[in-house]
């Protein structure tokens, strides 16, 4: 459908309704690019059955609950424990080395989502007798505050297109992590106790703090080029010197930025401040 109806002449009517969702949604969509910003825009328009972007503007303009609706969609909330199961690997190998230096190591998860990726740190670091998990805080910021709900409440629960059971494999066995009751998922306190939440805009938000790892994963591929460089600025700003950055299987470090990272682990896109 978008592709349809961006090739009938309606540019004009897309940029007015991104015009309108910046204005009166306070969602910067000039931080996306607009291959993004159209599939997640074109998807309501199909379930509202809304044949032009012109249309379902007025559809904004007087409807209150599809425009949460829409910023819901928008934020980039595509997620899982332990996604990419291959890369977890390398990142054992950092914990390991990291709580082997007997210190606190501080962790960040941005965006996180519904907190599945800090979760599932954590629950990397106590399924692994060489990894100390008592040494380890783990962050996990995002800026959509409803999501972080969810986050907080740490209950998940399998549906037709997400399969918890599957996604929890990678762990010698569940139980000491989750609760399960029929097909709901429940995240343990020992495993609630190691994440904290907060909300922060990632290009828009300052530096937080000096992390020893950041996991920044899977939202490059959305975002605009023009913005990746103020996002690799606050992860700099956030990192210790030699701290870890791991970035999604897909991603790479922008060119301005490869001065400030070296590869530390190229197959699993990890790598050190230099």
């Amino acid at each position: 459908m978008a592709t349809m109806t961006r090739r009938s002449g309606s540019q004009q009517g897309f940029e007015q309704l991104l015009e309108y969702i910046g204005e009166h949604l306070d969602f910067e969509s000039g931080f996306y690019n607009d291959a993004y910003m159209d599939r997640r825009i074109t998807a309501r328009m199909r379930r509202t059955d809304t044949d032009s972007y012109r249309a379902y503007r007025r559809l904004l303009e007087r409807d209150d609950g599809e425009r949460e609706e829409l910023l819901d969609s928008l934020s980039i909330n595509v997620t899982g424990f332990f996604r990419n199961p291959d890369a977890w690997d390398g990142l054992r190998s950092v914990l390991r080395d990291l709580t082997g230096q007997n210190r606190q190591v501080d962790v960040w998860s941005a965006p996180s989502a519904d907190g599945r990726e800090p979760y599932s740190v954590a629950m990397l670091a106590l399924d692994d007798p060489e990894i100390d998990a008592d040494r380890i805080d783990i962050l996990g910021t995002d800026i959509n505050h409803e999501i972080l709900r969810t986050a907080r409440a740490g209950v998940y629960e399998t549906s037709k297109t997400t399969d918890i059971a599957d996604e929890l494999e990678p762990l010698s066995e569940i139980e000491p992590y989750v609760d399960r009751d029929g097909n709901a998922f429940a995240v343990r306190d020992g495993v609630k106790d190691m994440v904290s939440f907060e909300q922060h805009d990632l290009i828009r938000g300052d530096p937080k703090g000096t992390f020893d790892l950041i996991l920044c994963r899977n939202l490059l591929i959305y975002i605009d080029s023009a913005y990746k460089v103020p996002i690799f600025e606050t992860i700099e700003g956030s990192l210790r010197d030699g701290g870890h950055l791991m970035i999604g299987m897909t991603e790479t470090i922008p060119t301005e930025m490869r001065d400030t990272f070296e590869a530390a682990d190229k197959q699993h896109r990890i790598y050190r401040k230099r």
